[in-house]
């Protein structure tokens, strides 16, 4: 199910494995990693199940802050975040917002560069993790 705005790939690693990659590619380029959140573990000690399930939230100012003095309402969506996940079939995928979707979605504009280095940092982190 394609989902607007949002990129998926697949992992060639398990869930944990994946975002334990993921949050090293992260702080190799120097990122600050504001917070992990383990949804499937949230989930359970709720009494419910959920196959595994987790959100990285991380960035840097020098990196958002030029789009939020574009359009403060992008901060709803920044830090960028990035969800590991098991899929129905046992797959891994990582999905994360694309940055250009952001950007139009608040009415940011002048800063396709800004969204374009955020994109390109984006897959380059995947693309870390996942293979």
């Amino acid at each position: 199910m394609a989902v607007p705005g949002l990129t998926t790939i697949k992992s060639n690693h398990p869930p944990e494995a994946t975002m334990s990659r993921l949050e090293a590619a992260v702080k190799a380029k120097g990122l600050t990693v504001f917070a992990r959140i383990d949804h499937a573990e949230g989930a359970s000690a709720a009494g419910l199940s959920l196959r595994p399930t987790e959100l990285l939230i991380f960035g840097n100012a020098k990196g958002g802050t030029p789009l939020m003095q574009a359009m403060q309402t992008i901060g709803i969506d920044l830090p960028l975040k990035a969800l590991v996940w098991q899929d129905a079939s046992g797959e891994t995928r990582l999905s994360w917002n694309d940055p250009a979707w952001l950007a139009t979605r608040h009415g940011v504009s002048g800063e396709e560069a800004v969204a374009g280095r955020l994109a390109a940092l984006l897959e380059e982190l995947a693309r870390s993790a996942t293979t």
